[in-house]
């Protein structure tokens, strides 16, 4: 008998339910439980997983060829700064950029480049406020990466403007062509205040990026610079919100094309991110970045969620549980699943909750 890739939520806080177990199907083998102290979530289903994904040599079948800097550019980059110090002498990060920047020790935490300036501050403009207190504001300013408007939406948890406290943040993105709106539309707001009132994931700031026009899957490709607009979105977010500026402190999130730039920015920029989750997307060209990655994740770790839709039929679930267990091969604590479901804000709405405590959990977990 085949084993069935469908499991069931329980959205009550603790329950569990999965093939093999109580009123589930009988005879089929148990599957690995993801941490105890995530005890609502259910199992990862990986028994269709190929056996060289279990070895961590996953390979995609549409490859993507990624572009990294190169030694020319590092050589012309250190030209310049000689000729700046023959001619000025002695420079400071500070005096060289033009801005004041962190401390080398400060850059290490938060996994920015101290020599490259970020966005200014901008201003947050309310939108709404709820019953639990919490609220939604916007901001737009002038992006450099897209050459026109950049924008987003905040989540501000429930006491924030009474606080002087410091969040964790957990950044989302938009499939192609949806607006940043789509989170709230499948209950974002109320599901944080939930959690956050139940203790089930500590207060935090999430942050819901626009998108632009087409299947940019948010990469850096021509004019479009939509892999720079989320650094660039996560910088002015760090200068301007009371955040906790340091990698552990942040996630990255997204479904479909953003689920997909969520794994991208993730393992492109490693020293930036310390939680990833893939919400039904795809994972085209990534092995390379992942395989760069392998000694920054074994010394640092990462958390990884990534899931499927048994009915989707434009991202192919069945590359979920294999580049989950090409992370793990990398050293990361992640998990694959596989849900029924299709393409749709339906199957993020119905698995919200999990996704958002498994990222809330793991941002606790910072070192």
């Amino acid at each position: 008998m085949s084993t069935s890739r469908a499991q069931l939520w329980l959205e009550s806080l603790g329950d569990w339910s999965w093939p093999g177990q109580g009123g589930g199907r009988g005879g089929e083998a148990l599957e690995a439980l993801p941490p105890s102290w995530v005890p609502a979530f259910p199992p990862r289903l990986e028994s269709f997983a190929t056996a060289g994904a279990a070895g961590g040599a996953w390979q995609s079948p549409r490859a993507i060829p990624r572009r990294r800097f190169g030694l020319g550019a590092l050589l012309s980059a250190v030209a310049a700064v000689c000729a700046m110090l023959v001619l000025h002498g002695p420079l400071s990060l500070d005096r060289l950029v033009g801005v004041r920047t962190a401390t080398p020790a400060a850059a290490t935490a938060t996994g920015d480049s101290p020599a490259a300036p970020g966005p200014p501050s901008v201003t947050l403009a309310p939108v709404s406020q709820d019953a639990a207190g919490s609220s939604i504001d916007s901001a737009t300013y002038s992006s450099a990466a897209l050459g026109g408007e950049g924008s987003f939406l905040v989540y501000l948890p429930a006491g924030y403007a009474s606080t002087a406290s410091h969040y964790p943040v957990l950044y989302m993105l938009t499939g192609n062509d949806q607006s940043n709106t789509a989170f709230l539309q499948v209950g974002l707001q109320n599901e944080l205040d939930r959690l956050i009132a139940q203790h089930a994931i500590p207060p935090l700031i999430a942050v819901m990026i626009q998108g632009g026009p087409g299947s940019n899957n948010w990469r850096n490709e021509g004019v479009t610079r939509y892999e720079s607009y989320i650094l660039e979105t996560q910088q002015l977010v760090d200068r301007t919100l009371p955040t906790l500026s340091e990698r552990g402190a942040r996630a990255i999130v997204g479904d479909s094309m953003g689920g997909y730039g969520a794994m991208n920015v993730a393992l492109a920029n490693p020293y930036r991110f310390g939680v990833v989750e893939s919400w039904l997307s795809f994972f085209n060209g990534l092995e390379g970045d992942l395989r760069a990655d392998r000694p920054i994740i074994k010394r640092l770790g990462l958390h990884a969620f990534i899931y499927g839709g048994e009915e989707d039929h434009i991202a192919n679930p069945d590359e979920d549980a294999p580049f989950a267990a090409a992370l793990r091969a990398a050293g990361a604590e992640a998990h694959g699943a596989v849900y029924p479901g299709e393409h749709n804000l339906a199957t993020i709405e119905a698995h919200l909750t999990s996704m958002l405590t498994y990222a809330g959990r793991s941002l606790s977990l910072r070192p």
